[in-house]
C-alpha cells in the first residue's frame, strides 16, 4: 500500500510538472519551432507571389555556386570581425578606466549607457545626420580643418560606407561589452592586487598577470555572443545604407531580407535564412562547448 501511495504521489507530481511547463512548451512550438520548420520547407520550393512548387535543392545549388553570394558571406565575416574586435578593444579600455579610482566615476558610468539604451532606429537616424556630406558634423569638421576639400558623403562610397556601418555598430555594442567587463573586473579579489603591489608589480604587470587571466572567461563569452549578435545585425545597416552603395554593405541578413521581401522570392530567401540559422547554430554550439570547458577548468582549478 505504501508503494502504491508513493507511486500515486510521484505520478501526480509528474503530471503537475508537465502541466506547469506545457504553456512554455506550446509557446516555443508555435513561436519558434513552427516558423523554423516552415522556413526549411520553403527553402525547397520556388515560392513567390506567383505560386509555389517543389524544386528540391535548386535554391541551395544556385546560392552556393553564386560568386555574388560567396562575396556576401566573406563581407559578412569581415564586417563581423572588425566590429567585434573594436567592441572588445574599446570595451576593455573603457572598463579599465571606469574601474579606476577616479573622481566622478559614477557619472562616467552613466554616460556610457545612452548608445545601448537609445532605440537603434533613433540612434541610426542621428548617425545619418553625422555622415551627411553637406550638413553632417563630421564632414563639417573635416572641411574646417582642411582634411576634406569639400562635402563628402560617407555613405555614398563603398569603402567609406562599409567603415561607417562598422563604426555605428561599434557605437551601439561597446557599452554592453564595457559593462560586462567592468562587472568582471569588480569581481577580482582585491587581495591579489595588494599582494602584487607589495611585491613591486607595476600597473601593467597587475593588469596583464591578474586582471586579464581573471576576466578571460568573460572576454571569451562576450566575444562569441557579440559575434552572434553582430552577425545577425539588421537594423544598423538597413537604416544607414540598405545594403548599398552597390552592395558594399550587404551582409547575409540584408541579402536574405532583400531576396525574401524585396524581390518576393520567398524560397530563395528561406534558403538563405537556413544558411544563416546553421551558421548561428554552429556559433552557439561552439560557445556552449567552450563555456563548458571553461567552467570545467574553473571547477578543477
Amino acid at each position: 500500500m505504501k508503494n502504491k501511495g508513493k507511486l500515486r504521489s510521484y505520478n501526480s507530481q509528474t503530471y503537475l510538472a508537465y502541466a506547469l511547463i506545457a504553456p512554455a512548451a506550446i509557446y516555443i512550438l508555435l513561436i519558434v519551432a513552427w516558423p523554423v520548420i516552415e522556413t526549411i520547407r520553403l527553402s525547397f520550393t520556388n515560392s513567390s507571389l506567383a505560386g509555389e512548387d517543389y524544386v528540391g535543392f535548386e535554391n541551395y545549388e544556385k546560392m552556393l555556386s553564386s560568386k555574388k553570394f560567396n562575396k556576401i558571406v566573406t563581407r559578412t565575416f569581415v564586417w563581423m570581425f572588425f566590429s567585434v574586435s573594436l567592441k572588445l578593444f574599446i570595451g576593455l579600455i573603457g572598463a579599465v578606466l571606469l574601474n579606476a579610482s577616479l573622481r566622478g566615476r559614477s557619472i562616467f558610468r552613466v554616460l556610457i549607457m545612452p548608445p545601448w539604451v537609445v532605440p537603434i532606429a533613433i540612434g541610426m537616424l542621428g548617425w545619418l545626420w553625422l555622415y551627411n556630406g553637406y550638413f553632417g558634423i563630421i564632414a563639417g569638421v573635416g572641411m574646417r580643418t582642411g582634411i576634406l576639400d569639400g562635402p563628402f558623403g560617407f555613405l555614398a562610397y563603398k569603402q567609406s560606407a562599409f567603415i561607417s556601418t562598422i563604426i555605428a555598430d561599434v557605437w551601439v555594442g561597446t557599452p554592453m561589452v564595457t559593462v560586462f567587463f567592468l562587472a568582471a573586473m569588480q569581481g577580482v579579489p582585491r587581495d591579489l592586487y595588494e599582494a602584487a603591489y607589495c611585491d613591486g608589480a607595476s600597473r601593467w604587470d597587475r593588469f596583464y598577470k591578474i586582471t586579464l587571466p581573471q576576466i578571460t572567461p568573460v572576454i571569451i563569452t562576450m566575444s562569441i555572443l557579440s559575434a552572434i549578435w553582430t552577425f545577425n545585425s539588421f537594423e544598423i545597416i538597413w537604416i544607414l545604407t540598405e545594403g548599398g552603395p552597390r552592395g558594399a554593405t550587404t551582409t547575409l541578413i540584408i541579402d536574405t531580407y532583400k531576396q525574401a521581401l524585396g524581390n518576393y522570392k520567398f524560397g530563395r530567401g528561406a534558403a538563405r535564412a537556413v544558411v544563416v540559422m546553421i551558421l548561428l547554430t554552429l556559433f552557439a554550439g561552439f560557445y556552449l562547448a567552450l563555456l563548458a570547458r571553461i567552467n570545467k577548468k574553473i571547477s578543477h582549478g
